[in-house]
């Protein structure tokens, strides 16, 4: 049972008769717990006696974790994730640079949605970044009351008013903006060539993700997909985004001696959506089977060499080539990058009319609400989709005055 002890005030090495009272508390593994600073014997005895309640309902929560910082539970909740390496890299930068300064040494349970907000009010940075600032903290202290060092998380539910007007307001950007006409996409493919020109198609009539582009190997390009239809079978060309080594991803791993280590590799897809098979119109089929034949590495879109693009050396060229950076070259679409053709090709799905079940699963993004369980895409829609890319590649040489994207 709880009892109280008096603490006597210490003063140049001898006990005063100033005094204050410890809470002492049989914890759930039979040791004696304690808690210091109680003004009177009751309040210590009352407060002994709530921890062994709360011990005997299994809502107990242990002070000596509550007073963990978040610095330092933080680091205990990054451990113990197993998320992508680009993941990490992202929380890891979220935190360094915008969170630790202002919470790495205040206990968790000193931690209150008023501070967080005001905090959160006072930051430079844009919006966007300050709600995943704001969302991982949250999922930091979820961990933390996983772990019992916090009854409830603060910020759970809570959500961010008050921001900045211009923040708040803030309009899309010229980049967000951005996309590609399938001409411009032929113009750019012909000025980068038959090998790196094959890049710029791919993500701009397939969607592929710029690591999904990278990551593409053989024995995934140019698959059959096989769907029953009436009284027969569909059949079309696809790409297969392997959900196990589908991504070529290029960041940044910190060491134990907190030094930034450079990592270059095939990871898996960025979640489960993202691995899928992609339909491929028949102008593109054609282009990716030539490849083939003439190819001899694994990467599909590998450099000449066989070698994997630098993501710097790679950004440098699309600049040249859209921006017109030489002399010889006219701007075709200045500021477009590879993110932007992914963008270009869900617009070409919705200028065709692509079924939105459809468009998402190409795409790989999750189909929200009962609709992405009810349904589901059907021949006749894949046909419709391949159909309309086909429909503006074709119309696309046409307007340039071409009878084919490589010159002869």
């Amino acid at each position: 049972m709880a009892y109280a002890e008096k603490v006597h005030k210490v003063r140049d090495g001898k006990r005063t008769t100033k005094y204050t009272w410890r809470a002492r508390y049989k914890k759930p593994d039979g040791t004696w717990g304690s808690e210091p600073g109680f003004p009177t014997k009751g309040t210590a005895e009352k407060w002994g006696e709530e921890q062994e309640a709360a011990m005997r309902a299994g809502r107990w929560i242990d002070p000596a974790l509550s007073r963990k910082t978040f610095g330092e539970f933080a680091e205990e909740w990054m451990a113990a994730q197993r998320p992508r390496g680009q993941t990490v890299m992202n929380r890891r930068e979220r935190l360094t640079q915008t969170v630790l300064p202002r919470w790495e040494n205040v206990p968790l349970a000193a931690i209150t949605w008023f501070e967080i907000e005001a905090w959160a009010r006072s930051l430079t940075c844009a919006h966007v970044t300050t709600k995943i600032c704001v969302r991982l903290m949250s999922q930091i202290l979820m961990g933390a009351v996983d772990a019992r060092c916090l009854a409830v998380n603060p910020l759970q539910g809570r959500r961010l008013t008050g921001l900045p007007a211009e923040a708040a307001k803030k309009r899309k950007t010229e980049h967000e903006e951005m996309w590609a006409r399938p001409e411009e996409v032929l113009q750019m493919a012909r000025r980068m060539g038959p090998i790196d020109g094959m890049l710029v198609l791919s993500i701009g009539f397939l969607g592929l993700r710029v690591e999904e582009a990278l990551g593409l190997r053989r024995h995934n390009t140019l698959l059959e997909r096989r769907q029953r239809h009436d009284d027969g079978v569909f059949t079309c060309p696809i790409v297969r985004i392997d959900k196990d080594a589908g991504a070529l991803v290029e960041y940044y791993k910190y060491g134990d001696d907190g030094r930034r280590i450079r990592f270059r590799g095939v990871e898996p897809t960025k979640n489960a959506q993202s691995a899928r098979d992609i339909d491929v119109p028949p102008f593109l089929a054609s282009l990716l089977e030539a490849r083939l034949t003439q190819w001899p590495h694994d990467f599909v879109f590998a450099r000449k060499d066989g070698s994997w693009w630098p993501r710097g050396t790679l950004t440098e060229l699309i600049r040249k080539v859209a921006d017109g950076r030489t002399d010889a070259w006219e701007p075709i679409k200045p500021g477009l990058t590879l993110r932007d053709l992914r963008h270009s090709h869900d617009t070409y799905q919705a200028q065709i009319g692509v079924k939105a079940v459809l468009a998402f699963e190409q795409a790989g993004h999750k189909y929200p609400g009962i609709k992405g369980t009810y349904q589901h895409a059907t021949p006749p829609m894949r046909q419709e989709r391949l159909d309309g890319l086909q429909e503006l590649f074709v119309r696309a040489l046409g307007s340039l005055g071409w009878r084919d994207v490589w010159e002869s």
